[in-house]
């Protein structure tokens, strides 16, 4: 291949990586260490329409967001992962659905001497269906055996490469002699650059409903707190009034001298237990059967007969 050509080629490269960064907000850095070349090639066609991939060529990449970084300072942050066996995944799409649609294929792959574990490798317990001649294979890893039937047997499960720890060439031997493929590889997503932000992949698994839950704890815990420390705030200060409420009811009940109107509809209530037990039954035939609005009257009746016996809890 000619100068003018290697040129050419490098132009072309740049020119649909100017392209790609101008067309689409959001970028998944991803990690392809293992993946073959028809694995990336059934998840280019899944992706097609939603998502573009450009892969390898880091130093022009590298070259060409430092050359740009003065008019899109977000870049620096991108630039970090500009290394190793990755690719780059742009899209308009859903982040989580485009990062779920990357990782959900996975390929087992046997054990490599020199690759490093991803996880633990055991090997299990029961006949090999080797001949003794193989025992040595199995010495040398510290793998308890006994000779059963003319066949090696393993006496117990044994864990032989830890996670992260490297595949010797006498794990990766009797590994493959076992037909045992302890791994798998897929493609991961190592970071994700979104609208100039560049953050983790696990800030995607972030729902809706995750954010209103932990919003709501938050007031939950202010409001406690400063109902504790009688300081009002925006959260407790609705508390407060609904417990001056429930005790300036429970004064006018308790006494003959005090009431105002909502008192004296509770007060009603009270002293006459066919009435409540009647509002109770209107209250939950909607939502239950015969028996349900039974026993709901009845423990209202009860309770009532308990407040007009002096006993004012439901209202502390």
């Amino acid at each position: 291949m000619s100068q003018g050509d290697v040129r050419a080629k490098k132009e072309a490269y740049v020119a649909k990586l100017e392209r790609l960064l101008s067309d689409y907000q959001s970028i998944l850095v991803i990690n392809v260490d293992n993946v073959g070349s028809q694995q990336m090639h059934d998840t280019r066609r899944k992706l097609r329409g939603t998502a573009e991939i450009l892969m390898g060529k880091n130093t022009m990449i590298r070259r060409y967001l430092r050359a740009n970084m003065a008019e899109n300072p977000s870049y620096e942050g991108l630039l970090a992962y500009v290394q190793g066996n990755i690719g780059f995944v742009f899209t308009n799409a859903d982040l989580s659905e485009i990062r779920d649609e990357l990782t959900k294929d996975r390929v087992t792959a046997p054990a490599k001497s020199g690759a490093i574990a991803p996880c633990p490798v055991v090997i299990p317990a029961g006949p090999t269906g080797m001949e003794p001649g193989k025992t040595a294979f199995f010495q040398a890893l510290g793998v308890p055996t006994k000779i059963a039937r003319g066949t090696i047997e393993i006496t117990s499960d044994v864990t032989v490469i830890e996670v992260g720890g490297k595949v010797g060439p006498s794990e990766a031997i009797l590994l493959n002699m076992m037909n045992i493929s302890p791994f798998t590889y897929g493609i991961s997503v190592v970071v994700v650059y979104d609208q100039g932000a560049t953050f983790s992949p696990e800030i995607l698994d972030i729902t809706d409903d995750l954010l209103i839950e932990s919003f709501m704890t938050g007031i939950k815990t202010i409001a406690s707190i400063s109902l504790a420390i009688e300081y009002p705030t925006v959260a407790a200060v609705p508390h407060s009034v609904i417990n001056g409420y429930k005790n300036i009811l429970a004064v006018a009940i308790a006494s003959e001298n005090y009431s105002f109107p909502a008192a004296d509809e509770l007060k009603e209530l009270l002293n006459n237990p066919e009435a409540l037990a009647a509002l109770a039954n209107a209250a939950a035939a909607p939502a239950a059967g015969d028996a349900a609005p039974a026993a709901a009257a009845a423990a209202v009746v009860e309770e009532s007969e308990s407040e007009s016996d002096g006993d004012f809890d439901l209202f502390d």
